[in-house]
């Protein structure tokens, strides 16, 4: 049985919002009101039911899903989507209305600045504090101060009340201590986007070691570009409800388009050329991705090839017509573009009235894995002038599937992800192999 560090089944919150409050009332009003109070209790049996009124409201609506330890888990979602909530709920500082939570292991949560820390304490004496509340003995606290306190760099203000920190500070000690106190499941909300961006940067990094350690995550963020280089799995939520669940590209793809009817069209096909895409000139009949090994509409992996075929009616005798197609991510980063110059068949040949396919194979280990918008442009013999232009031909995802995936990674940076070609041996120096060079300890003895 595959192990589990945080089950989620049926989670609700419900909170009840009151309607119809009466406002604050003058001196003068609140005498006369006294006066008229017989009468007004008369009043209120009348319209027993008239008041204020309380309005239910789910912040959490049945939220499921299992975590695996050492997973590192990003959580994305507008503002009042339930992610704040749902941290509170796993960090048990809210009662969930319905549902359960189950969790193997200690918590240690950073849902807000300054979280579990006493202001009238020192640092020092915060950082033995926490260490008490997850349950560890003086001992385990005593072998990571040292860490603790470099990673938050406030050495100089470790005997200073913490309430005189500065937000700055007070997050770098509250991160520090979270991710160095060793507890099975960290918790983290937006709180990083309060450092600078080294911080931030130094924070990704431990978060990673911490998933390496086999302990779990849960970020929540708005740093789309930290949620793809960090999760392997990331959750949406809308409205209160986990929307979907799955790989970074997708799932950010989702969260920037929010339309996800549209994020997979590997395939368009129209047969009325008299409503497909197109004017006077060029109709396109048919766009489709074929991954290598698969067929249109298959998942597409890192290491197969893309093929590209544009099905089109050319509708002018002897016309000259180039073939263009454009990438980008779905935020509109270009990726590249490439022209059917390159085909020396049909690069400056005039073509009949007729149907024809263009075939174009983007290469394997090329694309990053993440979401990608695909542009076709139909361009005249010179290339100076467009003859169609369809911005939105296709949307697909690149998925990581290779085996040999180094975990610990994340998602690799960048929009391009080539495989390339690496060698590693020893070097000599006039004919001679190149020694390690000779090590000197300091009790004087020099090492082999």
């Amino acid at each position: 049985m595959t192990a589990v560090a945080l089950r989620v089944s049926g989670l609700g919150k419900e909170y009840q919002l009151r309607r119809g409050r009466t406002a604050y009332k003058t001196a003068r009003e609140a005498i006369v009101g006294a006066m008229a109070a017989p009468f007004g209790r008369l009043r209120s049996a009348r319209d027993a039911g008239g008041g204020a009124r309380a309005e239910s409201f789910w912040a959490l609506k049945d939220v499921s899903f299992e975590v695996a330890p050492g997973e590192i888990i990003g959580i994305i979602g507008r503002n009042g989507a339930g992610k704040s909530t749902l941290l509170k709920v796993l960090s048990r500082i809210t009662e969930p209305t319905a549902g359960f939570a189950e969790i193997r292991g200690r918590v240690r949560s950073l849902l807000e600045v300054g979280t579990g820390f006493h202001p009238e304490l020192t640092g020092r004496e915060n950082i033995y504090m926490n260490g008490a509340i997850l349950g560890m003995k003086r001992a385990e606290i005593i072998r990571r101060f040292d860490e603790i306190v470099a990673f938050a760099e406030t050495e100089r203000f470790l005997d200073t009340a913490v309430k005189h920190y500065s937000s700055g500070m007070y997050l770098r000690l509250a991160f520090a201590v979270a991710a160095h106190l060793q507890p099975e499941i960290l918790i983290v909300d937006e709180v990083l986007a309060v450092g600078d961006a080294a911080f931030q940067q130094k924070c990704l990094g431990k978060m990673g070691q911490v998933a390496s350690e086999g302990r779990t995550v849960l970020l929540v963020s708005h740093n789309m570009q930290a949620i793809s280089s960090l999760c392997r799995t990331v959750f949406l939520l809308e409205g209160g409800r986990l929307v979907l669940a799955g790989p970074p590209g997708r799932v950010v793809s989702a969260y920037l388009q929010p339309d996800t009817t549209q994020l997979e069209q590997q395939q368009k096909v129209f047969e009325d050329p008299s409503t497909a895409p197109g004017n006077d000139k060029i109709r396109i009949r048919a766009v489709r991705l074929v991954p290598e090994g698969s067929s249109v509409g298959g998942e597409v992996g890192m290491d197969m090839p893309l093929r590209v075929e544009i099905d089109y009616w050319n509708l002018q005798a002897d016309a000259t017509v180039l073939l263009e197609i454009d990438l980008y991510t779905l935020d509109g980063t270009a990726v590249f573009e490439s022209v059917s110059v390159d085909d020396p068949t049909f690069r400056a040949r005039p073509l009949p009235v007729g149907l024809f396919r263009a075939v174009a194979l983007i290469p394997e280990n090329l694309l990053n894995q993440g979401s990608y918008r695909l542009r076709v442009v139909f361009i005249d013999e010179f290339g100076t002038a467009r003859v169609f232009d369809y911005p939105s031909a296709a949307i697909f995802t690149v998925h990581d599937l290779s085996p040999r995936r180094i975990s610990w990674y994340g998602r690799f940076q960048g929009v391009v992800r080539p495989r390339l070609q690496w060698r590693i041996g020893p070097i000599t120096v006039d004919d001679a192999p190149l020694r390690p060079p000779r090590v000197f300890h300091p009790s004087g003895d020099s090492l082999p």
